[in-house]
């Protein structure tokens, strides 16, 4: 078999490789953006711009802080921000003052936060004060010595940040109290205060490399205690640039890159959006943050108020947006990218999402462990197709059996993955390491899928969501996507649940738009449509289905009695 078929199916101009060696560095990389597009704008947050001038030196400032309270090269320090202006300065803070960045999901709770940082050794925190409950429930037992404490308008501006906090703190009541304990040395300075104090240091510059740790990206957590994805200077230099090479066919179409905007509604601690957050840097393009994606409403206000090419989101953001009476109104001419990823996409949204903007859904694939990106559709595709695509430049894929063997085209197995922006290995974690690549240096990542003779690959399902019928494998994925083509169904899940007959039996939960769609409806759609041992025996509508924060559904919460 040619080992990368692939390659005759790339869109004309997408090289077959990158190198990432050609970069001394990860830091080197951002300050010569950050000079390069000095005058540029970098990010838009509720009406206020940040220029790449201004990101160069309020990350200069803070860099230059944390080195001040002696941190030694590779420290970890942890970022934990919505998509607010000071995530992208403290993340470039982090890397330029020469320590690795943990980026931490501002919703955990105090059991996850304190794993967390345990587990990564954290020695400094940049939070924002909306969470420091979190971590003052969190903080005792942990390495943090330094918090950084930042409020929602710290970075607004002026008056119209001063009343951007007031109104978060007094009105909205957004900031529940907290009293972060003082002991061991321990101290909590403010955002401004940081900055102005660093501001006066130079930043002195550490000798990093590309083999040097840039993040500790930490799993999902969706099945138990989630570990720490090594990822190098290289691997995120390689993604980057394997992410500009795929995305350059669509978006080379608007010229100037200074006047590409991306829409960055999904959290910039999940690497899926990181990921768009360095590219942009890299580009000199500027992104929408959208601090709070779950307000609908605000979200499409914000899509309405100027042009935007690259839009990426999971396929239940899509449906949300889908379902909001003002999207139809919202000027879609400039769009390039519909980038879907996280979790599979639905047949059911994609024919919906490009009948309504007329950009059709590009879905790819990718995890922590690969620094997002694995595969992707072309961007030049013009429809659904119900495959996660082919792999990006310098990226192998093989789908091979349980004893690490390839598996000939068409024949379900294990996706694994081989590449530059392939992680190291887990934080601390040997054994976890080892059974997690193959002998011949693959990534195995627990996702079922088929490659086909053109190295078009297709997502089967997670190995842990498999269901067994009578002896037959059921994967949920190809029952939600068959449910959510079924007129008055908003989204689905399906999950495997004991049954003495059967072994399991499938119970589907749906969300519905159509408060008359019946539960004999639903199943004589899926009797249509499926094989009788992949048709549910029970049907239950909830008016929302469990997420993670990223929005792919929780279906272990949905197996647990109610």
């Amino acid at each position: 078999m040619d080992p990368r078929p692939w390659l005759a199916h790339y869109p004309d101009g997408v090289p077959p490789a990158v190198d990432p060696d050609a970069h001394a560095s990860l830091p080197d990389l951002l300050a010569t953006a950050f000079r390069t597009h000095a005058d540029k704008p970098f990010s838009v947050c509720m009406d206020r711009w940040m220029s790449y001038g201004e990101l160069d030196r309020l990350s200069a400032a803070l860099g230059a802080w944390l080195q001040s309270r002696g941190l030694s090269r590779g420290d970890r320090v942890a970022v934990m921000l919505p998509n607010v202006p000071q995530f992208a300065v403290a993340m470039a803070a982090v890397l330029r003052a020469g320590y690795t960045c943990v980026n931490v999901n501002p919703l955990y709770t105090a059991r996850e936060l304190h794993h967390q940082l345990t587990d990564s050794g954290a020695v400094a925190i940049v939070i924002l004060e909306n969470f420091a409950h979190t971590l003052a429930d969190a903080i005792e037992g942990t390495a943090v010595r330094d918090v950084v404490l930042t409020a929602m308008g710290d970075q607004l501006g002026g008056a119209y940040g001063a009343w951007i906090t007031f109104a978060v703190r007094h009105l909205a009541k957004m900031v529940p109290a907290f009293r972060l304990p003082l002991t061991d040395g321990r101290s909590v300075t403010p955002w401004p205060q940081a900055l102005a104090a660093g501001a006066a240091r130079p930043l002195a510059q550490h000798a990093t490399g590309l083999d040097d740790i840039a993040f500790l990206q930490y799993t999902g957590g969706t099945t138990g205690l989630s570990k720490g994805a090594v990822l190098t200077q290289r691997n995120i230099v390689a993604a980057m640039l394997q992410a500009e090479a795929w995305f350059a066919p669509a978006l080379g179409q608007v010229g100037d890159p200074g006047k590409l905007n991306s829409i960055a509604a999904l959290p910039l601690y999940h690497i899926f959006a990181l990921t768009l957050c360095l590219l942009a840097i890299r580009q000199g393009s500027h992104l929408t943050l959208i601090p709070n994606p779950r307000d609908i409403g605000k979200f499409v206000a914000v899509l309405k108020k100027r042009p935007f090419h690259m839009l990426p989101a999971v396929n239940t953001l899509f449906n949300a947006l889908l379902q909001h009476p003002e999207f139809k109104t919202v000027d879609f001419s400039h769009l390039r990218v519909s980038q879907a990823g996280g979790m599979a996409a639905s047949e059911g949204t994609a024919r919906a999402w490009q009948d309504a903007t007329g950009s059709p859904m590009v879905e790819g694939w990718g995890m922590s462990e690969t620094c997002a990106i694995g595969t992707n559709n072309p961007v030049t595709t013009t429809g659904y197709s119900g495959t996660i695509g082919l792999p990006l430049p310098g990226i192998d894929i093989a789908i091979k059996d349980d004893a690490g063997a390839d598996l000939p085209h068409g024949t379900p197995g294990e996706i694994c993955i081989r590449g530059p922006n392939v992680m190291r290995g887990y934080w601390q974690q040997p054994e976890e390491t080892a059974r997690a690549f193959t002998a011949d240096g693959y990534l195995r990542t627990g996702d079922i899928g088929t490659m086909d003779a053109a190295g078009v690959t297709r997502i089967v399902d997670r190995k842990k969501d498999m269901i067994l019928v009578s002896g037959f494998n059921v994967f949920p994925n190809e029952l939600e996507n068959v449910v959510s083509t079924c007129p008055g169904v908003v989204e689905c899940a399906a999950v495997g649940v004991a049954c003495e007959r059967q072994g399991e039996a499938i119970k589907l939960f749906v969300v519905r738009r159509d408060a008359t769609l019946t539960e004999d409806a639903v199943m004589r759609f899926c009797a249509e449509r499926l094989t009788g041992y992949k048709r549910p025996r029970q049907v239950e509508f909830r008016d929302a289905l469990p997420k993670t924060n990223v929005g792919k559904i929780l279906r272990r919460q949905l197996r647990e009695p109610q």
